[in-house]
C-alpha cells in the first residue's frame, strides 16, 4: 500500500525533471500506432494530473483516476488554474468503475510497482479490460527486477529544492523484487531557519516482464511490444524501466 498524504505536497517540486510534455507526445505515438482511432483516454494512477493535463491538447477525452485525495487536491487546483476538461476520479485502481468504455489506458512513473500481490494486479487488470473497448490500447511503465537490486536495492538518496530536502532510504526485501521506500521531508518554515518534517512510507514490487504478460493475457490482452523506457527499442537486461504495450483482443 501507498502512503502519499504529506507526499502530495512535495510531489510536483520531486518530480520536476519529469518531462511530461515529452512523455505524452510519446504516449501518444503509441497510441496512435496501435489504435488512431481513440477518443477517450483512461490516466490511471494520475497523481497531481500533470501528464493528464498535457495529453489533453491531442485531443482526447481524458479520465483520470487516482486514490489519492491530496494528490487529486492539487491536480484540481492545477484543473482550474488551466480552464481543463479533465475529469478526475477518486479509486482505488483494483476497484476501477467508470462512466462508459475507453479506447486507451496509460499508467505512468512506475504505479503499477505499488500493487503488491499478483491477485491484485490481476484485479486493476481486470478492470481496465472490462471498461476498454475492443482494440483499446493499454500502455504503462514498470521499474524492472534489474533497477530493484541493482539500482534502489538498500541505498539512500538525498534531494534538494529550493528550500526542502528529501533523504530517500530503501530496503530490499528478502524476495529479492520489492523494495521498501522511506521519504523524509525537510520543509524550511518562516520561524528563524526552522524545518518542519514530513515523512512518507511505501513499498514497491518488480515483476518479471513473463508474468505481466501472463496476467495480462488472461484478462484480455495480448502484449504487442515491451520497450526500453521511453523508446521504441527492444528492453535490455540493464533497463531501469521498461513499456508494456498491450491491446484488448
Amino acid at each position: 500500500m501507498s502512503d502519499y498524504g504529506d507526499f502530495a505536497r512535495f510531489y510536483d517540486k520531486f518530480t520536476n525533471n519529469v518531462d511530461y510534455p515529452a512523455r505524452a507526445r510519446y504516449f501518444d505515438a503509441i497510441i496512435q500506432k496501435y489504435n488512431p482511432d481513440a477518443e477517450i483516454v483512461l490516466d490511471l494512477a494520475c497523481g497531481t494530473g500533470s501528464l493528464s493535463f498535457e495529453l489533453e491538447p491531442f485531443g482526447y477525452d481524458i479520465v483520470a483516476v487516482d486514490n489519492s485525495y491530496e494528490m487529486l487536491s492539487v491536480a484540481m487546483e492545477k484543473r482550474e488554474m488551466l480552464e481543463s476538461n479533465v475529469l478526475f476520479l477518486c479509486q482505488e485502481m483494483n476497484e476501477l468503475d467508470l462512466f462508459g468504455t475507453i479506447d486507451a489506458t496509460v499508467c505512468a512513473l512506475d504505479s503499477i510497482n505499488h500493487i503488491l500481490d499478483e491477485d491484485e494486479l490481476t484485479e486493476v487488470f481486470e478492470k481496465v479490460s472490462l471498461f476498454s473497448n475492443k482494440g483499446a490500447v493499454f500502455v504503462f511503465d514498470v521499474n524492472t527486477v534489474y533497477k530493484h537490486q541493482e539500482v534502489l536495492g538498500d541505498n539512500c538518496f538525498v534531494y534538494e529544492n529550493g528550500d526542502t530536502f528529501c533523504a530517500w532510504r530503501n530496503s530490499l526485501d528478502k524476495d529479492g523484487v520489492t523494495v521498501d521506500i522511506s521519504l523524509d521531508f525537510f520543509d524550511k518554515t518562516e520561524n528563524d531557519g526552522l524545518y518542519c518534517r514530513y515523512s512518507s512510507d511505501f513499498s514497491e514490487k518488480a515483476y518479471e516482464i513473463d508474468d505481466l504478460k501472463e496476467m495480462l493475457f488472461k484478462t484480455g490482452f495480448l502484449v504487442k511490444a515491451v520497450f526500453d523506457e521511453d523508446s521504441f527499442l527492444p528492453i535490455r537486461k540493464d533497463s531501469e524501466r521498461a513499456i508494456i504495450v498491450a491491446v484488448k483482443n
